[in-house]
């Protein structure tokens, strides 16, 4: 039986969704979003050069460090914060139980 995680996804209408996420695939937030039919485009399919994915983390435990490519993409972004991540870079694990983010707008 597979380990899952809770991780929940504040909607542009404020409205929140919790989705089930296995731990033991691999998987990125961005792919749990796509395979739960959020409205995430995605267009790099991960890459961390489009920021299509850009989320804002609202609760979280223990979050790795941005990566160069995922800091610099953030630093171009018009709304980001000060807690914005590309989802594309957040792998799935134990630690993520529990997650909170919000989807921003493109632009």
């Amino acid at each position: 039986m597979e380990d899952l995680i809770n991780i929940h996804v504040e909607l542009p209408d404020g409205s929140r969704v919790t989705l089930e996420a296995p731990t033991d695939m691999g998987l990125s937030v961005m792919e749990v979003m796509k395979a739960n039919e959020l409205d995430v485009p995605a267009i790099c399919g991960g890459m961390a050069i489009c920021a299509t994915c850009h989320v804002e983390v609202l609760e979280s435990g223990e979050l790795p460090e941005p990566g160069d490519d995922e800091a610099y993409m953030l630093e171009t972004l018009p709304h980001a914060t000060a807690t914005s991540r590309l989802s594309c870079q957040l792998r799935v694990n134990p630690d993520l139980n529990g997650l909170v983010v919000r989807l921003m707008p493109e632009a």
